[in-house]
């Protein structure tokens, strides 16, 4: 997991692929309804961890993975077909205040375990000891 300073500047970098997100979504021709109606929809994925942890992982990280919606992304851009840009724009934004937020991608181990750092009481409270 990363920790220390480098561990702030992604959770700042987060923070600025929402800010960006927002600020381009701001130029879309959607309405902001719809961006509040699919803002958590990538949070939908934590369902595979009804098939284990390992599984939970990997389709928690596909929708947490910038990789997918910058490709979404640039399909419109090639195909032309600017219409789904608004959505993948959301989609960015939900991702980068997800680590902004602290909430990075996991491991198989548990849906606790991220990149980030633990997250929950008994990762704050991890964070916050003096072995951390």
């Amino acid at each position: 997991m990363v920790q220390g300073a480098p561990r702030t500047w992604l959770r700042i970098e987060g923070l600025f692929a929402f800010a960006l997100a927002l600020a381009l979504y701001a130029e879309a021709p959607r309405g902001w309804l719809l961006f509040g109606a699919l803002f958590f929809v990538p949070d939908v994925s934590f369902l595979g961890y009804l098939a284990g942890p390992r599984t939970g992982a990997i389709v928690y990280n596909l929708a947490h993975s910038y990789a997918l919606p910058l490709a979404l992304s640039l399909s419109a851009l090639v195909l032309e077909f600017t219409g789904i840009t608004p959505f993948a724009l959301i989609w960015v934004a939900h991702i980068g205040f997800d680590r902004a937020l602290g909430y990075g991608l996991k491991y198989p181990s548990a849906f606790r375990d991220t990149h980030l750092g633990p997250i929950g009481r008994e990762g704050r409270a991890s964070l916050s000891s003096p072995a951390a």
